[in-house]
């Protein structure tokens, strides 16, 4: 990666996130996360406005940490889930990668993307789409995830939804 622009180094992180989240390899996809890195996908407050405020109350997911993401692996590591048994499975495309804040130690980025998901139980499909914002810092070496935002543009769902899905 010696080679690779600043862009494509950060925007590297977004794609290896989608590949770990849809071969289920949840260990390494908690290593791209801050200790302090949050997970928020806001609920819609109005036609073309989301919550702007970490609150539980106006969010679809709220996981302020990575120790609650990991919570969210280890409940569906255990498979007690009846709602997510067996796990569904994913493709995440992102694309129309772009940095609106490009730092030494820290830098924003904006895509779009799209989730096809799988339900074995149903036997349907979903797709859910949407827009993210990442929020990356530089620690050891490596960019982590400090803040990602999950702005979903069809909230209408059909079936449940976790932190894999989108």
């Amino acid at each position: 990666m010696t080679d690779s622009t600043p862009l494509e180094s950060l925007a590297s992180v977004l794609y290896r996130e989608a590949h770990f989240l849809d071969t289920q390899r949840w260990d390494e996809w908690l290593s791209l996360y801050c200790e302090d890195g949050q997970f928020w996908m806001p609920a819609w407050t109005g036609d073309h406005q989301v919550a702007e405020v970490l609150d539980p109350k106006q969010s679809l997911i709220l996981c302020p940490s990575r120790a609650s993401l990991l919570e969210r692996v280890t409940y569906l590591r255990s498979g007690l889930s009846t709602a997510w048994y067996p796990l569904q499975r994913t493709s995440h495309s992102v694309s129309t990668v772009f940095a609106t804040q490009l730092g030494e130690t820290e830098a924003e980025l904006h895509a779009s993307f799209v989730c096809h998901v799988w339900n074995l139980k149903r036997r349907e499909q979903y797709a859910f789409f949407g827009r993210y914002e990442h929020r990356l810092r530089r620690q050891g070496g490596h960019w982590l995830i400090a803040r990602k935002k999950v702005v979903l543009m069809n909230e209408r769902l059909p079936t449940m939804i976790d932190f894999y899905c989108v």
